[in-house]
């Protein structure tokens, strides 16, 4: 019977090699995880090779594997690009990776393997180099978490420890399913927030280039009319400040460009500030329509990510770090901070939840149940599914108010600028009439 060699981890993390006797590697796979063990890597040992080796495919087969490695490394070289052409991998790409890597993993294929298989059905070329180094870093006996580590800008600290913790209880395979999970549900809150803006958006570009043209085409074509059949009398005022702001445009058009470009440079600088970004999400959450919307997305992705964390494993002080720089909105991230001081000196987490009077009232009612009950995980993935529904219908209430919303400003742009142009005619028309 063929003998199998295999690096496996214990409940605890701990890792440990030896050899099974098996029919065939599924069959050497069940043997290990019977032994309580979770199998990272495991292959079979060749004739004369000794079993206390590692996983390792058999001698006949190294030289061709020895010869693909090479052909490998040498087309890498040829079409390897700067790094900063590299694609940037989305969040889309990855919830892709980590669903087949659950799925490979949870049918019982070694890690390794299943590494192998994504990169060589894989098209991104920033992915498949991240999955060529992690493979071979698991290979030379690092842990997954170890070599996901090694790509902190593909894999971020959520995803890392998230498989730590389900590699120290070996349970990596239900870790892996529930990060594409996670995965998913972000994405599609995601999606249905951005339907949400396309509209408005469009809206808005049409009414900037719809103003421009009339600026800048349309308007100085009227001053010259009115100026030669006005024959000296004032305009109306509202005629006025339509004709100076076409003249300001007109006339000093680089001036625009470069003031609107300089205003979009100071306020990306001022977002990336800590004080800065502050005050915008503060804004966020609070300005009309969309305040409500953009709050109940923060609270239902903080509230799943530290829900996926504990229910992972990993220990609530860090899960609370996790989630305070993963949240994405300054003020979760300091009521986040405020909730791990009150946790690391032996408080709950209510009191600071409810002192930053972001979360209302039912979100903390829930979380406070789930800390009496030692259901908080469970708790907190409730209130992110809560929400989600909400951020549902919040959106579909906000499109159905947006949209006349939006058609009324531009109609009032639009109109003020035709009346502004008529009011002179009308008036020219009716000395003409008088005379």
């Amino acid at each position: 019977m063929p003998k199998f060699a295999y690096i496996a981890k214990d409940s605890s993390g701990k890792e440990s090699r030896g050899t099974v006797d098996a029919a065939n590697q599924a069959q050497a796979v069940s043997k290990v995880r019977e032994m309580g063990l979770f199998p990272t890597a495991i292959g079979e040992v060749g004739d004369g090779s000794g079993g206390g080796k590692s996983a390792a495919p058999k001698k006949g087969a190294r030289k061709p594997s020895a010869t693909k490695k090479k052909s490998v490394s040498k087309t890498n070289i040829e079409i390897k690009l700067p790094k900063f052409l590299r694609p940037r991998v989305k969040q889309k790409d990855l919830t892709v990776l980590t669903r087949q890597l659950a799925t490979l993993v949870d049918a019982g294929l070694p890690l390794l393997r299943g590494l192998n298989v994504l990169k060589r059905q894989t098209t991104h070329p920033t992915l498949r180099d991240a999955l060529t180094g992690m493979g071979e870093a698991v290979e030379s006996g690092s842990t997954f978490s170890e070599s996901l580590a090694n790509y902190p800008k593909i894999f971020d600290n959520l995803y890392v420890n998230m498989v730590r913790a389900g590699e120290a209880g070996g349970v990596l395979e239900i870790v892996l399913n529930r990060l594409a999970e996670f995965a998913e549900k972000a994405e599609r809150i995601k999606n249905k927030v951005k339907g949400a803006m396309v509209y408005p958006v469009v809206v808005l570009f049409a009414a900037v280039g719809i103003t421009g043209f009339l600026l800048v085409a349309v308007i100085p074509r009227f001053k010259d009319i009115f100026d030669d059949l006005m024959e000296g009398k004032p305009l109306p005022a509202i005629t006025r400040f339509v004709m100076d702001a076409s003249q300001l445009v007109v006339q000093n058009w680089v001036v625009v460009l470069i003031s609107v470009a300089v205003f979009v440079v100071l306020f990306k600088v001022f977002a990336k500030t800590k004080h800065g970004s502050y005050i915008l999400d503060v804004a966020k959450i609070n300005m009309p329509l969309f305040g409500q919307l953009v709050r109940k997305t923060a609270i239902a992705r903080m509230t799943r990510t530290l829900g996926t964390l504990l229910s992972s494993g990993v220990p609530v002080l860090q899960a609370l770090v996790i989630v305070r720089d993963t949240t994405g909105n300054a003020v979760l991230s300091r009521a986040m901070q405020s909730v791990h001081d009150s946790v690391k000196e032996g408080e709950s987490m209510t009191t600071p939840l409810a002192t930053c009077k972001v979360f209302p009232p039912m979100v903390i009612s829930m979380v406070e149940v789930g800390e009496e009950t030692g259901a908080l995980p469970d708790m907190l993935v409730r209130i992110a599914v809560t929400y989600d529904d909400e951020v549902d219908n919040a959106v579909n209430g906000l499109t159905s108010v947006i949209e006349p919303l939006m058609i009324i400003v531009l109609a009032v742009i639009v109109g003020t600028i035709v009346i502004a142009m008529f009011m002179p005619m009308i008036q020219i028309i009716s000395s003409l009439g008088s005379s």
